[in-house]
């Protein structure tokens, strides 16, 4: 059967459109591209209808099922394409029923739009994937939704509000992908660090971490994604600590470095707290490597709050930059907030990322004849401990964990 998925977004997509793959092949489903959408900005939404477009002329005869966060929140626009044959929500999407009732489309049994209120959602059931199609590390969903309303964010009315899987489920989930051969484990939701809030007993994401580790000794590396750093727990940093099989590698969602911007943005830490939780992660874990999202231009930004956010790389010790040039989201707060000019919007990006590229060069050549064990992802590609990419000279095998000596870089990338 030919079923075809465009992933767009985050790691939780990923792992979803693994699920869906699943569940639609079961379902008997064929001749389908089903697009994976996303909607934390504006320009993710239009990249989403350009790939649509595309796949249309590319594959005429195919059937175009469009889900995830933009068709969530905007159904009516995805719908309006003559492209698309369906359109389903981010509940509906994870549900075996949607796709055993969508092969049957053609004799009148599905409708166009299958969309719900997804703030009525109180649960996310676990899906169980036995490992990643083509990939040596495996996401493992643990939370869904966001009970926060920063300002310029869309994505909790495309996910709903925070809920989390048990933790015995998360750990049968992981052993079975050990079982498959699953290397590497990534930790992965909308908010993570909120996990826990709507179970018994209200365990946090630490413990979750910790009980992971502790259940699951065949596990070499077990990582974690993006986290909102003000809701560490005690557990979580003492897992840093002292877990060696836990990944020195935190991607952090800072969004701003200027207090005043980020009251505007609704967030719920103020600058010396970003700096203050990485010199202290960083004591308990030295060799701990930095990642986080800022945005650049959010509305109202003068320069000398720019200069405090790209001040923030070198106070918090950052390396790797996802840089983000604000774009207005139709429906949030900030999007009726006063505008920055799109050209300073876009100089001010080009600076930030400038800031990072230098803060990856310093990273690149402290590594240089560094021991690294690097888990290897295609023939000639890997990441290290601290999810630095590497290339190797010579041919691997993938799905190994390998020591190396980092010879070289080249501003992008380690060389062994």
């Amino acid at each position: 059967m030919s079923i075809d998925l465009v992933t767009f977004g985050c790691r939780l997509n990923t792992y979803e459109s693994e699920a869906m793959e699943r569940q639609a092949r079961e379902a008997g489903l064929d001749d389908a591209v089903i697009v994976n959408t996303c909607a934390v900005t504006a320009e993710a939404t239009r990249q989403a209808r350009q790939s649509i477009r595309r796949i249309a002329r590319e594959r005429p005869g195919a059937r175009i099922i469009v889900t995830g966060c933009a068709a969530q929140v905007e159904p009516g626009t995805f719908a309006a394409m003559p492209e698309v044959a369906q359109v389903v929500g981010n509940h509906e999407k994870m549900q075996p029923g949607t796709w055993q009732k969508l092969q049957a489309f053609g004799i009148g049994e599905s409708e166009r739009v299958i969309v719900d209120d997804i703030m009525a959602v109180r649960e996310t059931a676990a899906h169980l994937i036995d490992g990643m199609k083509g990939r040596t590390r495996a996401f493992v969903q643990v939370q869904n939704g966001c009970d926060h309303r920063c300002t310029f964010c869309i994505i909790p009315y495309g996910r709903g509000n925070s809920r989390s899987v048990p933790m015995g489920v998360v750990v049968e989930q992981i052993r079975t992908l050990v079982e498959n051969g699953t290397r590497e484990a990534v930790l992965t939701g909308v908010d993570i660090t909120s996990y826990g809030k709507d179970l018994p007993g209200e365990p946090r994401f630490g413990t979750l971490v910790r009980a992971i580790l502790r259940h699951v000794p065949e596990l070499e590396r077990l990582r974690i994604s993006s986290i909102d750093s003000v809701e560490a727990d005690d557990d979580l940093m003492r897992a840093l600590a002292e877990e060696e099989r836990l990944m020195p590698h935190l991607h952090l969602s800072l969004q701003a470095g200027d207090d005043m911007i980020l009251k505007r943005m609704k967030r719920r830490h103020l600058r010396d707290d970003a700096i203050r939780f990485c010199e202290e992660a960083r004591r308990l874990r030295p060799d701990l490597v930095f990642g986080a999202d800022i945005i650049a231009g959010f509305p109202t930004e003068t320069e000398a709050m720019f200069a405090n956010s790209l001040a923030l790389v070198d106070a918090c010790g950052l390396t790797h930059l996802h840089v983000f040039p604000f774009s207005p989201r139709p429906g949030t707060p900030a999007a009726r907030m006063p505008q920055v000019d799109r050209k300073l919007v876009k100089e001010r990006a080009a600076r930030l990322r400038a800031k990072g590229a230098q803060a990856l060069r310093h990273h690149l050549d402290a590594e240089i004849g560094q021991l690294r064990n690097v888990l290897t992802e295609t023939a000639d590609t890997g990441r290290t401990e601290g999810f630095t990419p590497v290339r190797f000279s010579a041919p691997v095998a993938a799905g190994e964990i390998r020591a190396v000596t980092i010879a070289a870089h080249d501003g992008r990338v380690l060389h062994a």
